[in-house]
């Protein structure tokens, strides 16, 4: 108990040096504008306050920097006449319409209005397309919801497994699937995610055969992408990040 207010108390003391610090440069600053005949209003009601960007190096989100890198070089790769996204990343399928016709679809529609780029409604459990017609698709960071209700969907166990049986559905023969779900120790957290085994996505797939399979480790000074990992490294992690780039037989 004596540890957690004293880690309260020196986080307090700490946020309050940062803002004594904040106010400190908010009135030099405006000293200084004046001084240069710089003008532009700048009023402390309006002020908007940033106290931890401060650091050595900027940080990001490992998972969804690397598996978008990963995807995107596979589509410039690739070549596909179009390609269809299903609720991947906005950042991804907005860049990949720079050089690739991408149709993106997602259960709550985004409002997208980017030359190249469409955006509508589907349904991961049903999805609007007939079987094997889909040569270029992605699925990324997306299956792990499904069926959690944390985006409005109805609550149902096997609703991934819905969606993963509805993604070999409509690829087409000798068409490609790039899929990207957490993996490590299997479990649910809900709602937020599920985290998948490495064994389980490969059964769930075996219609389709593997090309690629990267891993996005829990541990950064392990690498970005670790290209085929084994099912050990990739089954140790806590919260990995597994990329499988799937092709139909």
């Amino acid at each position: 108990m004596l540890i957690k207010i004293q880690v309260k108390f020196f986080g307090f003391l700490g946020k309050l040096r940062r803002n004594v610090r904040f106010i400190k440069q908010f009135y030099k600053f405006n000293r200084e504008s004046l001084r240069v005949g710089r003008k532009l209003p700048m009023l402390w009601g309006q002020r908007r306050v940033f106290l931890y960007d401060d650091t050595e190096s900027t940080g990001f989100d490992r998972h969804y920097v690397y598996h978008t890198a990963w995807a995107a070089r596979i589509i410039a790769d690739t070549k596909p006449a179009c390609h269809i996204d299903i609720s991947s990343t906005l950042y991804f399928c907005t860049t990949v319409s720079a050089f690739v016709p991408v149709h993106y679809y997602d259960y709550r529609p985004a409002c997208l209005k980017l030359e190249n780029l469409s955006s509508e409604y589907a349904d991961l459990n049903a999805l609007p397309f007939a079987d094997n017609s889909v040569y270029s698709l992605s699925c990324m960071h997306v299956v792990e919801h499904v069926g959690l209700g944390r985006y409005g969907d109805p609550l149902n166990p096997v609703g991934d497994l819905k969606a993963i049986a509805e993604l070999v559905r409509v690829l087409a023969p000798g068409g490609h699937l790039l899929f990207v779900v957490p993996v490590g120790q299997p479990r649910i957290l809900f709602n937020a995610h599920r985290i998948y085994a490495y064994s389980d996505i490969i059964k769930s797939f075996e219609k389709l055969e593997l090309v690629q399979f990267a891993l996005v480790p829990d541990d950064q000074k392990a690498g970005g992408l670790i290209m085929n990992a084994t099912a050990d490294v990739v089954d140790s992690q806590l919260y990995g990040c597994g990329c499988f780039w799937f092709k139909k037989k």
